[in-house]
């Protein structure tokens, strides 16, 4: 959630449609015993969570006191025709091929996407001269995505290195208005008229900082590579970071990685959304309701990192909230425990982030504050997570411990800023991933 006054979509975003694409990313027969023969596999480098635009806000929510909070969401068109949209990812582990996932997961129509390329950055909307490359889906440069469905391109000769930033360019023929998007992008994406997919540079493109039916990045890696994906809602996602910096915590988590033998081998995805709840929906399809979209459809997953829950005791105390959104400790843990029961079906392991403060916020209310300490004392001690990592001990203001310390603070009392993030990335023990 957010505390900001530029209006109450905008508030509302700052804060089901469950699609499994095994079947999708599954390679053939021939590239698997190929692709074993070497060790190589699937792994995904970069993944987004996507909602719906535009947001349509429940009729209950009132706007927030006016505050002076700058938003770092740049507006996103609410429809296309004949455009073509460049959007910028910064890959985590490396391979020589690199294939995409798109998806129509919340579109209620076939969305036709005329051409895609990818390509290596060089910087603003240019890309460096002779890393362009056409992608194909079932060797075919348009695609047609049904809607809910994922669909996987074909694999791309193309050289990835960690840290590096892509640029991947979609024509829509259009018209199309609904549009499946992540709205906090924290990169710029440019939007442009006509076919330009395959342009060097798009000189007077439209900006905005949504992701565009794009969901996954994925390389054939060698080795031992594996995904941790990092789940949650705008604290995840990054709200409150300097755009374009890489400085959400799942950022330099993985920047640690790099620097430590400990965690090397794997790649680290966001799939935070602005906004999202874990027993209700919000911004984005509930967490229990988006899991199997958001998670399992991502090759290679080993450990989720999860942080969420402060929106579902937040959201109700705002004026007009539905009488079913009030939830007690007990409701929230119980969606957890579901969430950790679904993820070891799967064989996917699980660390639980404590709640982070939120004194301050315009919602805040002792009821509301009794529950988070309730529900991280349960994280600490309840032993249903594999490993915790304790963000609010790290975050909170020793002298005053139901807000954030003053240096992490953004200003609206609830998201940290880089600083903030940097500190609750080092607080993560690398080395349990690798027992």
């Amino acid at each position: 959630m957010s505390n900001r006054g530029s209006g109450t979509t905008a508030w509302f975003c700052a804060c089901a449609i469950a699609v499994t694409a095994w079947a999708l990313v599954a390679a053939s027969p021939s590239s698997v015993a190929s692709g074993a023969s070497r060790g190589e596999h699937w792994v995904s480098t970069w993944a987004t969570a996507q909602q719906l635009t535009p947001i349509v806000n429940p009729t209950w929510v009132k706007p927030p006191p006016k505050a002076d909070v700058h938003s770092p969401i740049l507006p996103a068109p609410e429809h296309l025709k004949d455009e073509t949209v460049r959007m910028i990812v910064r890959t985590t582990v490396g391979g020589a091929q690199v294939r995409l996932q798109l998806s129509n997961a919340l579109g209620y129509a076939p969305i036709i996407i005329g051409s895609t390329h990818i390509a290596v950055q060089d910087r603003g909307s240019s890309i460096v001269a002779g890393t362009d490359r056409a992608v194909t889906f079932g060797g075919q440069g348009r695609v047609k995505i049904p809607p809910g469905a994922v669909m996987v391109s074909d694999p791309v000769d193309l050289p990835i290195r960690p840290l590096m930033r892509l640029a991947i360019s979609l024509y829509v023929p259009g018209p199309v208005a609904q549009l499946t998007t992540h709205q906090l992008g924290l990169h710029t994406t440019y939007v442009s008229p006509g076919d330009a997919s395959a342009s060097q540079s798009l000189p007077g493109a439209r900006e905005n900082s949504s992701y565009f039916w794009l969901t996954g990045v994925d390389v054939k890696s060698g080795g031992s590579a594996q995904t941790i994906v990092a789940f949650g809602d705008s604290i995840t996602d990054g709200y409150a970071t300097t755009p374009n910096a890489d400085r959400a915590w799942p950022s330099r988590l993985f920047e640690r990685t790099r620097e430590s033998p400990l965690g090397t081998g794997w790649s680290i995805v966001n799939l935070g959304i602005s906004g999202n709840r874990v027993l209700h929906d919000g911004t984005g399809t509930n967490a229990l309701a988006r899991f199997d979209r958001d998670v399992l459809s991502r090759p290679g997953v080993r450990w989720i990192i999860f942080l969420e829950g402060i929106n579902d005791i937040s959201f109700p105390a705002i004026p007009g909230a539905p009488e079913e959104d009030r939830i007690t400790a007990e409701d929230l843990i119980a969606g957890y425990r579901a969430f950790i029961e679904n993820a070891h079906l799967h064989g996917i392991r699980i660390m639980g982030g404590t709640l982070l403060p939120w004194e301050g916020v315009w919602t805040f209310t002792s009821k509301g504050e009794a529950i988070r300490q309730q529900v991280n004392e349960w994280i600490r001690t309840g032993g249903a997570f594999d490993r915790v990592v304790d963000f609010d001990a790290v975050t909170r203001d020793p002298a005053h411990p139901t807000r954030l310390k003053p240096e992490y603070d953004s200003g609206d009392h609830v998201h940290p800023n880089d600083a903030g993030n940097h500190a609750m990335a080092d607080a993560i023990d690398l080395s349990v991933f690798n027992r």
